[in-house]
Parts: C-alpha cells; sequence; structure tokens
C-alpha cells in the first residue's frame, strides 16, 4: 500500500513541481577538488544498496576519500515513502560527521526501521536512530513535515532519472559515467585505479 501511494506522489509531483538542480539533495564527503567524483543514487531501503555501502562505500573511504583521492555523493533516491521519510531525517543536520553516521545505521537497520503497517509507524522507528545522534522529536517532526525538503528530494530524483537514465538502485557514476562493472570493492577499485 506504501509504494502505491509513493508511485502516485511521485507521478503527481512530476507534474506539478519544476525540476530543480540535480545537487539539490546531495550529501557529500571528501576533497572538492578529487579527481575523482563518485555518485551514488541509492534508497534507503533497498539491501542492494545497504550491500554497496557496506562492503564497498568503507573500503573506499579509508582507501580514497580520507587521502583526498575521491569525493562520494550520496544521492536520495527514495523507492517507497519509508525511504523518503529516512532522507528527510538526514538533512535534520548540517552535521556532516552525523550525517554519515546516521546512513550508516539507516543501512545497517534497514530490516528494524523499514519495516511496519503504516507510515507514522515506520517514522517512530527512524526518530528512535536520528535520537542517538542528538536530534529531538520536534526537530525531526519539522523535517518529516517539511514539504520544500520533501519536494527537493523528490525534484532530484525526478531530474536523475532524465540525466542518467537510472531504472534501478544503486546506480554509480563515476566522474559523470554510469559504472557497469561488478559491486565488489575488487572491481570497483580497478576502476577508480584507472582514473587517478
Amino acid at each position: 500500500m506504501i509504494k502505491k501511494i509513493f508511485k502516485f506522489f511521485i507521478i503527481f509531483n512530476c507534474f506539478v513541481i519544476p525540476f530543480s538542480k540535480l545537487n539539490a539533495s546531495v550529501i557529500e564527503i571528501g576533497n572538492n577538488n578529487a579527481k575523482i567524483v563518485v555518485k551514488v543514487f541509492s534508497s534507503l531501503t533497498c539491501p542492494h544498496c545497504a550491500s554497496f555501502h557496506k562492503n564497498i562505500y568503507e573500503n573506499l573511504k579509508a582507501d580514497y576519500i580520507e587521502s583526498k583521492k575521491v569525493k562520494f555523493e550520496h544521492h536520495s533516491f527514495p523507492l517507497d515513502l519509508a525511504s523518503l521519510s529516512a532522507e528527510k531525517i538526514l538533512r535534520a543536520t548540517n552535521d556532516k560527521e552525523i550525517r554519515f553516521k546516521l546512513l550508516k545505521e539507516f543501512y545497517e537497520k534497514q530490516k528494524i526501521w523499514a519495516v511496519g503497517s503504516d507510515i507514522e509507524e515506520i517514522n517512530k522507528k527512524i526518530k528512535k536512530i536520528g535520537s542517538k545522534y542528538g536530534l529531538s522529536d520536534i526537530q525531526m517532526e519539522n523535517f518529516f513535515k517539511n514539504e520544500d525538503i520533501q519536494n527537493e528530494i523528490l525534484n532530484s530524483r525526478i531530474t536523475a532519472v532524465k540525466k542518467y537514465d537510472i531504472s534501478s538502485t544503486p546506480t554509480i557514476i563515476i566522474n559523470e559515467k554510469k559504472y557497469e562493472g561488478k559491486h565488489t570493492y575488487k572491481d570497483f577499485k580497478k576502476t577508480i585505479e584507472k582514473l587517478l
């Protein structure tokens, strides 16, 4: 039911909301002048996205992001209302470190918070995670209800489909080219090394 409502909402927004800039809902880490920019379009309820974050992002961070060779960008591409809610809470803080800690926990605890009979139940679980990182109930409720944030996220999703022909998550773009290799760090690292 939630997915059906979300599908309608996406279609509705295609007609009533003008396109925004693609980087409107980016959460980024790394050197702005890095030679390589890795963009990952993902949904926080997608198990493949969680796997990518655990098996590739964490290694990429240690090997290339911290040494300023790679800039990493998480681009929101929510597939349902649950992932949209979680994306809103990622933006409830301007602290980059906390944002990525939240991102990691959302992926790690995906099977716990992303399940529920309705979006209110799911939002309660999301707030429980957010409270661990200093976010208040009022702060998070304001972000759940913030239509500007919601429109920003959904506009970016629509624009990403148009620009990068995204049909599944995660979709990885490395220096503006779609990565078509295997989702193993060994294969991903080979692609990065060729560009350095």
